[in-house]
């Protein structure tokens, strides 16, 4: 591909292989949570059996995607390699809490990391996302620490629901209630965007 040639979208496919396993996953838990499976001489609940086959779609997800589009975020890296772990370990235990603490994991880890950014003076969501959203110095250290104290309030409530309500409510918050809380999250740095803009550099005085 030349230089000048535009680059193509993936959006639909990072999209679909993105969400496509964890709407499988809900999917496949709603139809056998029910159930219960006997492997080597073991039961496994539903809630097992259907991250046994949640963690193979992932990571053929994972490397189509890396396929197309020809790379990979570490946060998509990161991702994977905590639900083979956590998954491998819940299947092998025969214990759902592992796989429900996983979400924990990874937004203390993100929300720590971010945070030790911070405290060195540096952006380190920036480095992951300054190609899809050019802002000034000051618009990636503010979206940093909301970013940082989001992922902490994501953790939070994982453990909230997951230790005190149903494996079903927990399902659902993981399929529906993560995404949307991530949605409404960027919709509302919509002004931080606009005020903070790399574009706007230009338009303020010197």
């Amino acid at each position: 591909m030349s230089d000048t040639e535009p680059k193509k979208s993936h959006g639909p496919w990072k999209a679909l292989f993105e969400y496509g396993p964890l709407i499988l996953f809900f999917v496949a838990y709603t139809k056998i949570k029910d159930q219960t499976f006997t492997f080597a001489g073991n039961e496994y609940q539903g809630f097992i059996v259907a991250t046994a086959l949640f963690i193979p779609v992932l990571l053929i997800s994972t490397a189509a995607m890396w396929w197309i589009t020809g790379k990979l975020s570490k946060m998509q890296v990161f991702t994977a390699i905590l639900v083979v772990v956590f998954g491998g370990l819940g299947i092998w235990f025969n214990d759902d809490s592992f796989f429900k603490m996983k979400p924990t994991i990874i937004y203390l880890l993100f929300g720590g990391v971010l945070g030790f950014g911070l405290l060195r003076g540096q952006s380190y969501l920036r480095y992951m996302m300054e190609e899809m959203l050019p802002l000034q110095d000051a618009g990636w250290m503010i979206l940093t620490k909301r970013f940082a104290l989001f992922f902490l309030g994501l953790a939070l409530a994982n453990e909230a629901i997951w230790r005190s309500m149903s494996t079903d409510a927990w399902v659902n918050f993981k399929t529906f209630g993560l995404p949307i809380a991530m949605f409404a999250f960027i919709m509302l740095q919509t002004g931080l965007f606009s005020k903070y803009s790399a574009d706007q550099t230009e338009d303020r005085p010197s």
